[in-house]
């Protein structure tokens, strides 16, 4: 009954093709207005995972109680107190933008961490600190009385007279020398000029550490655009860039979080969804001419194809009012499978054309023979896509509704516009055969040894199941990004930290007693390398390093705070300074030849250059020695006079980091090893789980996330499959036709899967989208050759099916083939298991598929199953 419906809705379409061209021209039209006016993603990657799991309520639960901040500025400059001045003035140059930043905080810094820094060090830390200072105090009185640069030479000058008097050595001044020669050498060359006082002090180069410092911003984000946080990011460059903080500190500013490094991946997005989008067109273009050899039929594909497109994507954004970043795949996905329809049609439709030279006969002839298997196909492949509609993936499931129409309108396409569009187009008939001759002596082996052939197949395909057992899901989302994005790049700096990494695994417990219990437990699995709360934030021995800091303060205090202060000298004065400090330092040096002598000598050199330079030259070794030097001495000031640390002397905005204002308080755990480690974070995640079934955080979240995925696969793989089993055996009527179109279906998608271990392919968030889609597309191909083996056809290989199945095929490759070309990892990989799919299934459909099957049950001569077809229609 079937077959001859579509036959009179084809007789019917090509006797009034003007009327259906011009619906089907006005329908693309209007639907392309309405995807015009009403188009929009939702960019919100925590809305593609339902929100009713109950991982994700722990989620949102812990976010709302303590929000994370999307950006995370990372503020790096050549010396300490540069990465502090630049810090302070960019966090409080973006407090002042309440509307685009709400939440700004300075992560590891501020007046707190200033003036009690100190206390967090060890007792005997703070003592070696008390005991440099103390015997650097006439340094220190020199310094703070004439915060200058004739301060700073005459301190020099000072010491190079106490090496003359025999209360120093060269050695002893070597490291400051080195330091200074650095600095006057960068000024004298026109380089940027930096000091650290902090690294003269502690005589080593800082840690890396203490070059860098982080400021948290939450900023106010935008989902109707393709980039939310775009916005947010501008407002931070144009704060650094206004402060300037490249030439006052040699500062650099470098983004990542959550925001920025989405927004990086939407960048990318969308400009491969224009490349691959034209590349597909083009792709397609090149293969339907192979397919066609008719530019008129050519045309009739691409119309019925644009006007499915058009006609899908406005009932999507009916559907679900806005796309999200796995449904858009619906563009490419719609080129590469919703055009197999129209091959299949037109294919078959050139071969009735050599049969029967008249155009409406020969589309009759294509209804008849078509008809069945195109519509079983595309009920069975719009049902492997409803298959993800249960699903807890959300961003799949309206990937699968939107598919699942798209696949029914493409074939109502492909049975309306398509006979339509050729009837107005009148293509030339066709002279020869359509087919494969040059694939007989192939089919005639395969035919010839088909026992062989199952039986090795089989046994191929079971001896690879062990690799399944290897098989790996990398949950972990930065893989799936640009390694050379500033954002990511910037992460896998941070990485190196662990409680910078953001992959941590976080408790929310009702009390900053019930938290520390908490942090108690997780601290013993041996997975976990450190746990924190506020309570560990609290220094311990705090008595005794206040003690020692308040008697370094009252010694210390007449050298820095003296009663009066030199004027601030004029460029005259500094020039005599400096030529005093190089005439000492020259005498110090007298004729000795050992490197002291030798460093003293070239100090004493730049320093005369210095003072014949141009006064702009001395200015900037002025910012580069004496800005610092006014810091730092503040920065003593305030650390030798700390206060006692307890939650209540905390800063509100580090105290609300970690217990809420109804009093819950928040554990955060570290894994033990590389948080970026696939296996450390799925170890740390379970163990963490096993003891507090409660967590949340950043671990826990990529691996439940990844769990929702994999079940949500599974779940939706058996119900497609369970769905098209039963659609098939009502359709065909037989269990063994059922299993004929079924096996070979499930043997491609374990050898897919198989080879994927074998070239070393993991599934990932982006490339596991590629398994509905060897669904989709096996499931066509192989209905195809399941009704015409019922037909009674013979020599599958070398017949016009086999050509439209080859031709489909390669316009899907070439529609993901593209991307696996793309520097974008995760487009990439999705390419790349695509290609390897369709691979699978085209050997499955087209090779083993014919050979399981074997002889028809009764064989057809094509020109007697034609005659018996006439006699049917009459």
């Amino acid at each position: 009954m079937i077959h001859l419906v579509i036959v009179q809705i084809v007789d019917f379409c090509a006797r009034n093709r003007w009327t259906i061209v011009i619906v089907g021209a006005l329908l693309m039209l209007g639907a392309a207005a309405f995807d015009a006016a009403r188009f929009s993603i939702n960019t919100d990657i925590k809305g593609l995972i339902s929100q009713d799991l109950p991982w994700r309520q722990r989620e949102m639960e812990l976010s709302e109680a303590f929000p994370r901040k999307g950006i995370l500025i990372v503020v790096k400059a050549p010396t300490p107190e540069n990465a502090q001045r630049a810090t302070s003035a960019l966090a409080q140059a973006l407090s002042k933008n309440a509307d685009l930043f709400p939440t700004v905080e300075q992560l590891d810094g501020g007046d707190f961490f200033e003036r009690n820094g100190l206390l967090f060090g060890s007792p005997a830390d703070v003592k070696r600190t008390v005991e440099g200072l103390t015997r650097a105090q006439p340094l220190i009185a020199v310094l703070a009385s004439d915060p200058s640069l004739r301060g700073v030479t005459t301190a020099l000058s000072s010491a190079a007279e106490g090496i003359r008097a025999g209360r120093i050595t060269l050695d002893q001044l070597a490291w400051p020398l080195s330091l200074a020669d650095r600095t006057l050498s960068q000024a004298l060359s026109g380089k940027p000029a930096t000091f650290s006082w902090q690294e003269l002090l502690e005589k080593q180069p800082p840690p890396a550490r203490r070059l860098r410092h982080l400021i948290g911003v939450q900023p106010k984000l935008d989902f109707s655009e393709l980039q939310p946080g775009h916005k947010a990011e501008i407002g931070i460059r144009h704060a650094a860039a206004d402060l300037d903080l490249q030439n006052k500190f040699g500062a650099t500013v470098d983004l990542t979080g959550e925001v920025p490094m989405n927004d990086d991946q939407f960048s990318v997005i969308k400009y491969s969804a224009v490349r691959d989008t034209l590349t597909a067109v083009l792709g397609v273009l090149i293969i339907l001419w192979l397919a066609l050899r008719s530019w008129k039929i050519i045309a009739a594909v691409f119309f019925s194809l644009a006007v499915g497109l058009a006609a899908t994507t406005a009932l999507g954004l009916v559907l679900i009012t806005s796309f999200n970043l796995i449904s858009i795949a619906l563009f490419v996905l719609f080129v590469g499978l919703g055009v197999d329809f129209a091959i299949q049609f037109s294919v078959r439709y050139r071969a009735e054309r050599h049969e029967h030279p008249d155009l409406y006969e020969a589309l009759r002839w294509t209804a008849r023979k078509a008809g069945d298997p195109l519509s079983l196909a595309a009920a069975a492949t719009a049902i492997g896509f409803f298959a993800f509609l249960p699903t807890s993936y959300r961003g799949l499931s309206e990937l699968g509704l939107i598919a699942g129409c798209g696949m029914l309108i493409a074939f109502a396409c492909s049975i309306t516009l398509v006979p339509a569009s050729l009837a107005l187009l009148k293509p030339p008939g066709e002279p020869a055969p359509v087919g494969f001759r040059a694939f007989s002596p192939l089919d005639n082996f395969l035919q010839r040894h088909r026992i062989a052939v199952i039986v090795g197949t089989f046994l191929v395909i079971l001896a690879g199941i062990p690799l399944l057992f290897h098989l790996e899901f990398d949950f972990n989302p930065v893989d799936l990004q640009n390694p050379n994005s500033p954002s990511v790049v910037t992460y896998r700096e941070l990485q190196k930290e662990p409680e910078a990494s953001g992959n941590d695994a976080q408790v929310l417990a009702p009390s900053l007693e019930k938290a520390d219990e908490t942090a108690k437990r997780l601290a013993a699995l041996p997975e976990v390398s450190q746990t924190l709360t506020l309570s560990s934030l609290i220094p311990a021995d705090q008595d005794e390093k206040i003690a020692a800091l308040k008697a370094a303060s009252k010694q210390l205090g007449p050298a820095l705070n003296p009663p009066m202060l030199r004027p601030a000298p004029s460029d005259r004065e500094n020039i005599a300074a400096i030529q005093n400090a190089a005439e000492a330092l020259g005498l110090a040096a007298g004729n000795g030849t050992d490197s002291g002598a030798e460093a003293a000598r070239h100090v004493s050199d730049l320093l005369r250059r210095l003072a014949s330079a141009d006064a702009g030259i001395r200015a900037k070794v002025d910012a580069a020695i004496v800005q610092p030097l006014i810091y730092d001495l503040d920065l003593l000031r305030k650390s030798l006079d700390p206060d006692a640390v307890t939650s209540r002397t905390m800063p509100p905005d580090l105290v609300r980091n970690w217990v809420s204002s109804d009093g819950r308080a928040r554990v955060q755990a570290l894994p033990n090893g590389d948080p970026n480690d696939t296996n450390v974070l799925r170890n740390f995640a379970t163990a963490v789980l096993r003891v507090e079934p409660s967590a949340a955080g950043g671990a826990i979240s990529l691996y439940e996330a990844a769990r929702t995925v994999l079940l949500a696969f599974v779940e939706a793989g058996v119900l497609a499959i369970s769905a098209i089993a039963i659609l098939l055996l009502i359709a065909l009527r037989r269990l063994t036709d059922m299993l004929l179109t079924l096996i070979p279906l499930l043997l491609a998608g374990v050898l897919t899967l198989e080879a994927c271990v074998l070239i070393g392919v993991s599934l990932n968030f982006a490339n596991i989208i590629a398994l509905p889609l060897l669904l989709g597309v096996g499931v066509a191909f192989k209905i195809y050759y399941v009704m015409a083996w019922r037909a009674g056809r013979t020599s599958l290989l070398q017949s016009t099916l086999t050509r439209a199945v080859l031709f489909s095929a390669m316009t899907t490759a070439i529609t993901f083939g593209s991307m696996w070309a793309s520097s974008y990892p995760g487009m990439s990989s999705m390419g790349k298991l695509m290609a390897l799919s369709l691979l699978c299934t085209m050997w499955a459909a087209v090779f083993f598929q014919p050979v399981l099957m074997g002889p028809p049950r009764q064989v057809k001569v094509h020109s007697d199953q034609d005659a018996n077809l006439r006699q049917a229609a009459e």
